[in-house]
């Protein structure tokens, strides 16, 4: 079966705000990296990607501000895979831990466009140790999926969901359950499609 692509998100009215508050940032702490930026989204992408680094080995030390600053970036830029120019130098700079505990916060307190950007954000820190974050971040995904029905945090969710039982205590089988339930039978089509994929192949 082929994978069908997460189905495009709007733009976050807050995401050029994030934009304009990163580069600010580096025009202070990084002046040397730092390159005039343009109006357009990809110019100033460009910049940030040459000011925060590209490769790991090319990431800057970076102070207290750019945490938070990289996190509402990551979690409110609309494209799954430019996102990851932001957790990159947030993994590099502040560590695994601290990284995947903020989008664990947005994931579980945050308004329904910043938890959808939670989930797709941490798809790039998923190759990192902290099992017992892991497992609870597994566990929120999965109590999000089944209690929120909103269309983009289903979408957002489900492709990083363990759908397989046996990674879930036995008194939350039912709830496992219901996720592949409300998948199968949801009028979305990319979640449809998806589930199958991940219950016939639970490590997809």
């Amino acid at each position: 079966m082929t994978l069908m692509p997460l189905p495009d998100r709007a733009a976050s009215d807050g995401f050029p705000r994030c934009l304009a508050e990163l580069l600010e940032l580096c025009r202070v702490h990084l002046p040397d990296r730092t390159a005039e930026a343009g109006e357009s989204e990809s110019e100033q992408r460009v910049v940030l990607r040459g000011a925060l680094g590209y490769r790991y080995r090319d990431y800057p030390d970076l102070p207290e501000p750019f945490f938070d600053a990289l996190v509402r970036a990551a979690v409110h830029d609309p494209n799954p895979s430019f996102n990851r120019q932001f957790v990159e130098p947030l993994l590099a700079a502040f560590g695994s831990r601290r990284t995947r505990e903020a989008f664990f916060e947005v994931l579980t307190t945050g308004t329904n466009p910043e938890r959808a950007g939670a989930a797709r954000a941490w798809y790039w820190t998923s190759f990192e140790a902290d099992d017992d974050l892991r497992d609870r971040w597994n566990l929120a995904m999965l109590r999000e999926f089944v209690a929120n029905e909103d269309l983009d945090v289903r979408r957002c969710v489900l492709p990083g969901l363990t759908l397989d039982p046996a990674h879930y205590p036995a008194d939350l089988h039912p709830l496992v359950a219901e996720a592949v339930r409300i998948a199968r039978t949801h009028p979305d089509e990319y979640l449809r499609h998806r589930v199958e994929l991940q219950v016939a192949d639970p490590e997809d």
